[in-house]
């Protein structure tokens, strides 16, 4: 089973270099998408001098358009049987991908959402007040959109998200940043496919460590919900 890697990448020049490194080293059949949303930092640089006849496709954004607009940027390209989004960071381990192929091959699930809290022990430790507050967050948005999806999901805004990519490509994706993650699962659901969780490891970061999502990103989630859900099927 071929798995495709959608990276999208913005201002990860601490990070892309190791990152890619592990993505590569993964012992499994894959097609890896890259797409740099306009980095000013150096990673753009990176990717091109150091990578650019590693990775299969490399899409280059003429200016910062968000998470979910490069997400779309690359699914057209999409030539796996699944298709995994993985973020330009560390928090989340490639070497986990073997644990996602073993599980849709085993059970045929169309979509695998990685869990960072269905094994209490794998959550990463907090580390200051505003990492709580995103925690806390994650969970309220969780909560939300379990009622109006009528899900039963513990981590509905994981990075980790894997589908089967004729239900990917199928998607007509319109977020242009993160509420791509209440967009996405709102819209399985509209098709009635179930979303299967595992546990994964996973390493947060600060926002001085680079961390881009903000506090007005979880008011435009809960827009996403209402509007994919209720108005925008």
């Amino acid at each position: 089973m071929k798995l495709t890697v959608i990276i999208p990448v913005y201002n990860e020049i601490k990070s892309i270099k190791i990152l890619l490194e592990k993505v590569l080293e993964t012992k499994i059949q894959k097609q890896i998408i890259l797409v740099d949303d306009f980095s000013s930092d150096g990673t753009r640089e990176e990717i091109i001098n150091n990578f650019n006849h590693k990775i299969d496709k490399i899409i280059l954004h003429e200016k910062n358009l968000g998470k979910g607009a490069a997400i779309k940027s690359a699914q057209k390209f999409v030539d796996g049987d699944y298709v995994i989004i993985q973020d330009g960071d560390l928090e989340y381990d490639p070497n986990q991908y073997q644990i996602f192929v073993n599980e849709a091959k085993l059970n045929n699930h169309k979509a695998i959402y990685g869990s960072r809290v269905l094994k209490k022990d794998k959550f990463v430790s907090v580390q200051n007040f505003s990492h709580k507050v995103r925690i806390w967050g994650n969970i309220f948005l969780t909560f939300l959109s379990n009622k109006i999806n009528n899900q039963n999901l513990t981590d509905a805004h994981t990075c980790y998200k894997m589908f089967e990519s004729n239900i990917f490509k199928s998607l007509n994706l319109k977020e242009k940043g993160f509420a791509f993650c209440p967009e996405v699962t709102t819209k399985l659901s509209n098709l009635g496919i179930s979303i299967f969780e595992i546990p994964i490891n996973y390493q947060g970061r600060t926002y001085k460590e680079g961390k881009k999502i903000k506090a007005s990103d979880g008011l435009k989630a809960i827009l996403a919900l209402i509007r994919y859900r209720f108005f925008d099927k």
